[in-house]
């Protein structure tokens, strides 16, 4: 059996089964290229090259989905190859001690007397050290999302001094402008910002926007946080009825003694 299974691994890959449209292949993929220069509107769909195929090359025997499923996946395979393709630009990320940070929520499940409770994580993270604050909350809302800032100012000692990255968040934002970063804030949080001097970086809407890292590690942070088993304990006198406070006193979570961070700008 280990021999067979040594056998199989060590084997090269198999051929590619042939298929009905070999002998097309070479025709839809010149259709493709030269469609690169054509104006958009008198470009082939993937129906106009099945019928060409049976017009001009008397094609048998093969279904339009086999045609439009070579189309699909040759069509970006020969605008990268050609140069018209997206391209895709990583530049490193430098960061200087105190100058931006992250923030966001994320889901967390505690163990609140012995039941399991889903809330909001709050986290702020410094992107030069790495170092977050986290406070959980039994709602994402406006009070959690300003209480959440306060304490972790208090907690690191002071104000990140260029920018904090936000996701569209319903506590900040009340309106997305396009694909742009240009936002309509609500209005508590424009007067929150501006009384702590926080400058504030959106991210683009869509799977394209410019925070996938900051959200992944934001996320990973709250999943690490959630497997610690955390429980109840006490309550915040200054969050709202829906935005209940819990955590472990001796936590970061919840820790009231000020961490100062250099190159913060201090609290006033």
């Amino acid at each position: 059996m280990l021999w067979r299974l040594r056998g199989r691994a060590n084997a090269s890959p198999l051929p590619p089964r042939p298929s009905v449209l070999d002998p097309f292949k070479t025709v839809i993929d010149d259709i493709l290229r030269a469609d690169l220069d054509a104006p958009r509107k008198q470009r082939h769909t993937a129906k106009r090259i099945f019928d060409r195929l049976i017009d001009e090359h008397s094609m048998q025997a093969v279904s339009y989905q086999v045609v439009r499923g070579y189309v699909a996946e040759r069509k970006p395979k020969i605008r990268a190859e050609a140069g018209h393709g997206p391209v895709n630009v990583f530049l490193p990320q430098t960061h200087r001690p105190g100058e931006e940070a992250e923030a966001d929520f994320g889901e967390i499940v505690i163990n609140l007397r012995g039941e399991p409770v889903t809330c909001m994580l709050f986290s702020l993270r410094l992107s030069f050290s790495g170092k977050t604050v986290h406070r959980i909350f039994a709602s994402g809302g406006t009070e959690a999302f300003l209480e959440g800032h306060i304490h972790a100012f208090t907690t690191l000692g002071g104000v990140p001094t260029d920018k904090i990255r936000y996701d569209n968040l319903k506590a900040a934002v009340a309106q997305v402008l396009g694909f742009s970063r240009q936002r309509v804030e609500t209005a508590r949080w424009t007067a929150f910002r501006s009384h702590y001097g926080i400058e504030a970086f959106y991210c683009q809407p869509g799977l394209q926007g410019a925070l996938p890292h900051y959200s992944a590690v934001i996320e990973r942070g709250s999943k690490r946080r959630g497997s610690r088993g955390i429980q109840d304990g006490p309550l915040s006198a200054t969050a709202a009825a829906r935005s209940v406070v819990f955590g472990d006193p001796g936590s970061v979570l919840v820790a009231a003694q000020p961490r100062p961070v250099r190159g913060l700008s201090p609290l006033s």
